[in-house]
Formats: structure tokens, C-alpha cells, sequence
């Protein structure tokens, strides 16, 4: 995406990066979606606006990469089994739906992906596929292990479980309990497990 380092001019400052995101987040959550400006970003992270526009196409892209791919950098789990590793993913997904920028920000993000299908598919493109990518490497370990058919849809399982996060927490609004990510976890993981 924009985000990634260009060969030419001058090396783009990890601080300035690290300072534009938190500002982002910082501001969905303070004043919303629709008042958080590029402007005001750039403002608050102390850097030019065309700082962030080199970075980023727009407010959406910026947005979402600083409120929903928090959990992107953490480790795959590994923790030897398949129900394990879910409910660890499970665990940062519910964790990053339920913060305060998260729930500012998806009623905006998700007026501005339905309007903009090129947005949409930027979106899908540059975070979600890539993500996805990574997480696979937990549905490749659990068929080496037997735990799993080799050509489960992991996509599918993937979407499945996002989806049931972001109906929970984002879309229906409620407050998850402690136990939400072991629930879906064993639901998902009984339905997709070699009996």
C-alpha cells in the first residue's frame, strides 16, 4: 500500500508513522469518525499534511490501518493445537473490535467502503488478503498435525470467524464477555476438525 517505503527522496521516519497512526486513533475516538481530518492529524502527529498523503490515499485507509490492524504485528499463535491458536486469534480480534477508536470508527468506514468500491477494494487488497495470508500459516500447521482436512476453506473459516467478532462487537454493539473468543473458537474449531 502507500504505507510501504518509497525508493525515492528521502527515508520516510518510523516515529512519523508511529506518530500519524496513534494521532489518527487518538482523534476517531476523541471527536469521530466524520470530524477526524487529515488536517487535524497531521496536526497532532506534527508532521505536514502531505506527509500523510504521501503514506495514505485518504482518510479511510488511514483510519482503518490505525484502529484495525493492531493485531497484524503480533505474532501468529502457535500454541500446539488448532482450538488453541483460534481462540488466541480470536482473543485479539475481540480485543481490537471492542477498543473505544474501533467502535468511533466502523460506522464512518463502513458508509465510506459501501460508497467507494474502489476503496473497498483497495481495502480488501492491501490489509485483508495479506492478513489473511498470515493466518493461514495456523490452519497449514493444524493439517500437519491431522487436526484438520488439507483442503479445509480457510478463507471461508477466516471470514467466518471475523465475521462472527465483528456482528458481536461491531455491528450489534454488545460488550463481549470474557468467554466470547473460547465460545466461537470451540464452535468453529468442532466444525472444521477430522472426526
Amino acid at each position: 500500500m502507500s504505507s510501504s517505503p518509497s525508493s525515492r527522496g528521502r527515508p520516510r521516519d518510523p516515529r512519523s508513522h508511529e506518530a500519524i497512526v496513534s494521532a489518527t486513533a487518538e482523534l476517531v475516538t476523541e471527536v469521530g469518525y466524520a470530524a477526524t481530518s487529515i488536517g487535524a492529524v497531521a496536526a497532532r502527529a506534527g508532521v505536514g499534511k502531505d506527509t500523510v498523503y504521501r503514506r495514505w490515499r485518504g482518510k479511510p485507509e488511514l483510519v482503518f490501518e490505525a484502529v484495525f490492524t493492531t493485531t497484524d504485528d503480533a505474532p501468529v499463535p502457535d500454541t500446539g493445537s488448532l482450538a488453541g491458536d483460534v481462540t488466541a486469534l480470536l482473543r485479539g480480534l475481540v480485543d481490537e473490535f471492542r477498543a473505544p477508536a474501533a467502535a468511533a470508527a466502523l460506522p464512518g468506514l463502513l458508509a465510506d467502503f459501501a460508497a467507494d468500491p474502489v476503496l473497498k477494494s483497495r481495502i480488501r487488497s492491501d490489509f485483508l488478503a495479506p492478513s489473511k495470508e498470515r493466518l493461514s500459516i495456523v490452519f497449514e500447521r493444524a493439517a500437519a498435525r491431522g487436526e484438520i482436512a488439507a483442503d479445509t476453506p480457510v478463507d471461508l473459516v477466516l471470514d467466518a470467524l471475523a465475521g462472527a467478532v465483528f456482528f458481536h462487537v461491531g455491528l450489534v454493539g454488545e460488550q463481549p464477555d470474557p468467554q466470547l473468543a473460547d465460545r466461537l473458537a470451540a464452535v468453529m474449531v468442532k466444525g472444521i476438525e477430522i472426526r
